[in-house]
Parts: C-alpha cells; sequence; structure tokens
C-alpha cells in the first residue's frame, strides 16, 4: 500500500497536477470598431451650432441635423444610442475595442459635427487606425407604405474614398446579408429595393480612411419599422445583426 501511494506521489511530481481548460481565444481581440450612434437627443436645442458649416469631403455642410423619431414622438438619436450601446456590448464580449463617437444621449448636449464623425476612427490611441465603421441611424420618409433598411456606402470620389470605396462595398454587403439573415426587410422605397444606396454628399463616409458605411435601419415613420425601433426585444434584433456583420466583415478577412 505504501509502496503503491510512493509511486503516485514520484509520477504526479513528475507529470505535474492536471492542466487547467484553456480559455477559449476571443475572435475579435485586438480589433477596433468605430461605433457612430446618429445625432445627439439635444441638437433641437442648438440650432446655430448644429447649423454651423464643417468640411464634408470636398464640400461644406451643416454640423449636423436632429434626427427623425417615430409618430410617437421616439427619437431617432434615442434609437441609435441604444442600439450602439448595444452591438458594442457584444463586439467587447468578443474581445473588440469599440469606441464611440458619442458618449451621452442628453437634451443638454449637442453634436459632434458630421466632420468630427467621418475622421474618428482614422487615427486611434497607441497609432494605428480602426478596422472599420457603422454610422448608426434610421430614415423619416413620408413616402407610402415605406418600410425597411438600407445600408449606404461611400461612392469612388478621388482623393476621398478611392482608398476605401471596394472595401466599404464589402463592409455593405456583409451588412446587408447579416440584417437579412435577422429577419429584417430591405427598404422598400430606395432606388433599386435591393437594401444598398451609394452616397457623395455624406461627410460622415467621405472623410473616413477606414471601411465604412452608414445603415438606415428603418424607416420611423413607418408603423410596422416604428413598433420594432420602440421595443427592447426590437433594437436587440438590429444590435445582433450589426454585431454579426462586424464580425464577418473581420473574420472574412
Amino acid at each position: 500500500m505504501i509502496g503503491w501511494l510512493a509511486a503516485v506521489l514520484v509520477a504526479t511530481s513528475v507529470l505535474g497536477a492536471p492542466t487547467a481548460a484553456r480559455p477559449t481565444p476571443q475572435p475579435l481581440a485586438g480589433r477596433v470598431v468605430v461605433l457612430d450612434p446618429g445625432h445627439q437627443l439635444g441638437n433641437h436645442g442648438y440650432p446655430r451650432q448644429i447649423a454651423r458649416l464643417v468640411p464634408a469631403g470636398g464640400f461644406r455642410k451643416p454640423c449636423n441635423t436632429t434626427g427623425t423619431s417615430t409618430n410617437g414622438g421616439y427619437p431617432e438619436a434615442s434609437l441609435t444610442w441604444d442600439v450602439a450601446l448595444r452591438v458594442r456590448e457584444r463586439l467587447q464580449r468578443l474581445g473588440a475595442v469599440v469606441r464611440l463617437t458619442r458618449h451621452s444621449n442628453r437634451q443638454d448636449r449637442w453634436g459632434p459635427c458630421v466632420d468630427v464623425r467621418g475622421l474618428a476612427g482614422n487615427t486611434v490611441d497607441g497609432g494605428g487606425s480602426a478596422d472599420l465603421k457603422i454610422s448608426i441611424h434610421a430614415d423619416g420618409s413620408h413616402a407610402r407604405g415605406a418600410h425597411g433598411f438600407h445600408v449606404i456606402m461611400p461612392a469612388d470620389r478621388r482623393p476621398w474614398t478611392h482608398d476605401i470605396w471596394r472595401s466599404s462595398r464589402r463592409l455593405a454587403l456583409v451588412t446587408r446579408a447579416a440584417l437579412v439573415e435577422r429577419g429584417l426587410a430591405r427598404a422598400t422605397y430606395v432606388a433599386g429595393g435591393d437594401g444598398l444606396d451609394v452616397r457623395r454628399d455624406l461627410g460622415t463616409l467621405n472623410l473616413s480612411d477606414v471601411p465604412t458605411v452608414m445603415v438606415e435601419l428603418g424607416n420611423m415613420r413607418s408603423p410596422v419599422d416604428a413598433a420594432r425601433m420602440t421595443r427592447p426585444e426590437g433594437r436587440e434584433r438590429y444590435a445582433r445583426g450589426l454585431a454579426g456583420a462586424v464580425r464577418d466583415f473581420l473574420e472574412r478577412g
């Protein structure tokens, strides 16, 4: 008996204690993502500030707008803020570093301007740049029956977006696919009906040096879209789609 115990002790000292399970690697560790929640809740209270013209990629545009709302008064700024926080939480669990272009949703705040949003992510703390940027918005079309999401990508504009328009198009396609996978309908009121749009006039896209898209999550004037946007489970559905798009884009390289 004593001999058996001694043998066990010798084997343990040689082989060591049982190896602890290794933690699962985080798939987005080391990646930096910028989320741009559109507008700010207090923009309406600062008309002079948001009307100031700022650079937008070869021309100038007003700093910002008030954004839209549902017919019941739920603001676009509150929708985009809530969705952005939900996306951030999901991406952080995957190991990503997430930067927001604004840090509150308050009536006593305004901005930031579209040029600041556009430049966000071009450089990050510690050097380098973000891996991508998604600007989160919602539309306010009064067209009859208008509903559904669409993804806006930058045009090929030298010298502004020529270096990122191809990668931004790929991000747009991945984002559209991820939202469709969540059962969300493509916009019925955007030309082409494929859920994609190309814009040359958006400073948020024009000033970016990293792959970027702007997502109009839906039409806030649509009763169908508004019902989803005003419910936590609906906003979580949008967040799952956007977080999935980020992961797909980064993992596929």
